[in-house]
């Protein structure tokens, strides 16, 4: 009966981590979208904005996926980071590349 127990709340924790994850993934996909679209329209506070969001979902979508998802959501992270970096500095061309990158990234993940 423990084994039981024990199997039925391990595929409970299993399934649950995988909405999150799922969750995560799917805003950090519509803010990176919305990232692109702000860079192209030469807005790059908001640019920053939604990439800062969609870097808060993918991170907190890596913590509890694995495998292939989790390495293009790392990634995607990594190129949010840099696309808010250069957004930063006034480079919104630089930006928008990255943000494209971390798009490409993202709807990998979202597969």
């Amino acid at each position: 009966m423990k084994k039981l127990i024990t199997a039925f709340a391990a595929s409970l924790l299993l399934l649950s981590s995988t909405v999150f994850a799922e969750e995560h993934s799917k805003a950090a996909l519509e803010h990176t979208q919305a990232a692109v679209q702000q860079g192209k329209a030469g807005q790059p506070k908001a640019l920053t904005e939604h990439a800062q969001a969609a870097l808060d979902h993918a991170l907190a979508g890596a913590l509890v996926t694995k495998g292939k998802q989790k390495n293009h959501l790392q990634e995607g992270a990594n190129e949010l980071e840099e696309a808010i970096n250069h957004a930063n500095l006034g480079h919104d061309a630089d930006a928008t590349k990255h943000a494209e990158a971390a798009l490409v990234h993202i709807k990998a993940a979202n597969e």
